[in-house]
């Protein structure tokens, strides 16, 4: 007997119609995540990812397909979906006349859970929030807003957790905090549905990724597969002068820092040589595997063609 996915996403279309036409935001995506998962889903601005989540939180409504949370169709039964979603958005939303546990017992309210402090009291705790439990939430820093509103998606204890750029923005500590603690709910069953620009925290965290471009998925698969199936070693290396035109086109530069794809040994020497060949000084020489980074922009570099 198969167990059902914890989320499904079912041939959900989005589109919106304006001055110049229409847009369509989500164009078909299908995939599934399972219970227990910890699921990326990754893409450049624009691709779709925050309007899959707010139809799968029931605040925007799909064109068409399903979306469903732990049975739930999210359009057919959306206070039993709703329920099973604990959301931090991206936006720092808080309401300025309430303190800190104030806010997450009437966000408990809203989905019908009462005398639950005992929890109230481990997510303030976990989330580095117990000194500030009686502060007006006019009276945080934004990091500390943050932590309230990852503590207000889990007040009621849901099953599925959707962070939605959680760490944008914020400092290292909250990071540390944040995933420990989201990393200990998984490890506990809760199935995690993360969006994140933060690359290297996708790679280190999921288990499996998908990639939206333009509305449609066009890579779906685990972590670890992804890694694999791109050119296994990347040549880094600092300069302050201009890389010759043979290695320029071809190569991913920030800064001082040339990063260069290479398929095997003699690659890499024939990048050596043409660097050395050009009078090109170079630092910090290190050859190393690709990360979730480069496979991402080689992702979407193929997709190019995907059309909205």
């Amino acid at each position: 007997m198969s167990i059902a996915p914890a989320v499904r996403f079912d041939h959900v279309t989005k589109t919106y119609s304006g001055a110049r036409g229409q847009l369509r935001a989500l164009d078909g995506v299908s995939f599934d995540i399972e219970p227990g998962e910890f699921f990326g889903l990754l893409g450049p601005n624009g691709a779709g990812k925050t309007t899959l989540i707010s139809v799968l939180a029931g605040l925007t409504r799909a064109s068409g397909g399903h979306a469903v949370v732990m049975g739930h169709d999210v359009q057919a039964d959306p206070a039993a979906a709703r329920k099973s979603l604990g959301i931090v958005p991206q936006e720092l939303v808080f309401d300025p006349f309430f303190n800190v546990r104030e806010a997450l017992r009437i966000q408990s309210g809203y989905f019908g859970v009462k005398n639950n402090d005992a929890w109230i009291d481990e997510l303030l705790d976990a989330l580095g929030l117990a000194d500030k439990a009686t502060s007006n939430m006019r009276q945080l820093s934004g990091g500390m807003k943050r932590r309230v509103l990852v503590a207000q998606a889990l007040v009621h204890k849901p099953p599925v957790i959707v962070l939605d750029e959680p760490t944008a923005g914020v400092d290292v500590e909250l990071r540390q905090t944040l995933w420990q603690f989201i990393a200990r709910l998984n490890k506990q069953g809760s199935t995690v549905l993360l969006t994140t620009h933060y690359l290297e925290e996708a790679e280190a965290l999921c288990g499996r990724i998908a990639m939206l471009k333009k509305g449609r998925v066009v890579a779906l698969d685990r972590t670890a597969n992804l890694l694999a199936g791109t050119a296994s070693t990347m040549l880094r290396f600092k300069t302050d002068q201009a890389l010759p035109s043979s290695l320029s086109a071809q190569a991913r530069v920030t800064g001082r820092i040339a990063q260069l794809k290479a398929h095997d040994a003699a690659e890499v020497e024939r990048f050596l040589t043409v660097l050395r060949e050009a009078g090109v000084k170079v630092e910090d020489l290190e050859i190393g595997r690709a990360d979730l980074e480069d496979v991402f922009l080689e992702i979407m570099g193929e997709a190019q063609g995907v059309v909205a």
